[in-house]
């Protein structure tokens, strides 16, 4: 059982010095709740997330009615926000604590049907919710998102947003809009974030991603006209965006976050999807020059 407080995920640390999530059985949990006094049907509150490979049902729990430093202690880990949490895990335990934090986020926020007002009611697993009054069974949801590397046959546009941390640059993205496809929504953020005409899209792959809430990342690659590279930034979206060369993102590529003076770019952490495509892009490059 992965253990939350407040959507933030506990995480261990490793004798090799990193980090990873820890991971509770049903029986330590139960002692953690009884050792500081809480009522042990909070226990009936946890969501399944999925089965390891090991066929063992994995389940999350959030324990944000108890003491954050008294649970730090007993289990010997720390509560981290889970931005920094994407930094400092794997590729592949990542996204099992996105979707730990997007179900819990779901079911803390979803107690009252959308349509009749009345509470609703979780089933045993936790995949769903229904309505007391009218049977409405509501289902978690995701909001899809386009993620797009823009190419002029040499270099890419990357951009940053004021909340991004300092140095950090990444692909662009946006909320597609009601009854849009995904090349529409691609060309019209492009548009609008760096006044950029998309000329063709290529599709990369697709990720859940657990910012700001719970969105489906679907992301692309777009190339424009090399003679139409003027960027016009819309300073409400973007604090900058710029067109970086190969071998720039390249360096950009081996530079790891650390405390103190962030260094002038660095990009998003391996197992996020704007990595990928600028990866993907790096590969290309390489390939065709």
């Amino acid at each position: 059982m992965f253990l939350f407080h407040r959507l933030n995920p506990l995480l261990q640390n490793t004798e090799r010095g990193t980090f990873r999530p820890a991971t509770l059985t049903c029986s330590d949990v139960q002692s953690v709740l009884e050792n500081l006094g809480a009522d042990g049907s909070l226990l009936k509150e946890s969501v399944l997330i999925g089965c390891s490979e090991q066929n063992q049902a994995e389940f999350c729990l959030d324990v944000g009615r108890l003491d954050q430093a008294a649970v730090e202690e007993m289990v010997t880990g720390s509560f981290v926000d889970l931005r920094k949490s994407f930094f400092l895990l794997s590729g592949a335990e990542a996204p099992l604590v996105a979707k730990g934090q997007a179900l819990l986020r779901w079911h803390q926020t979803s107690g009252f049907s959308s349509a009749t007002g009345q509470p609703t009611r979780r089933n045993q697993a936790g995949s769903q919710r229904v309505c007391s009054s009218s049977g409405i069974i509501s289902y978690p949801t995701m909001c899809p998102v386009v993620i797009v590397l823009v190419s002029d046959g040499t270099r890419c546009v990357l951009g940053r947003q004021a909340a991004f941390p300092r140095g950090m640059y990444s692909a662009l993205a946006g909320f597609c809009d009601m009854g849009e496809s995904l090349e529409e929504a691609l060309c019209r953020e492009v548009a609008e974030e760096v006044g950029l005409e998309v000329l063709s899209v290529s599709y990369s792959s697709s990720q859940h991603w657990p910012f700001p809430h719970s969105s489906f990342m679907l992301g692309c690659h777009a190339s424009v006209s090399p003679a139409h590279t003027q960027l016009i930034v819309d300073r409400s979206e973007l604090e900058d965006a710029r067109w970086f060369s190969l071998q720039e993102v390249m360096s950009a590529l081996q530079v790891k976050p650390r405390r103190g003076d962030p260094p002038p770019l660095w990009l998003p952490p391996k197992h996020a999807i704007a990595h990928r495509l600028i990866t993907e892009w790096t590969q290309l490059m390489q390939t065709v020059s």
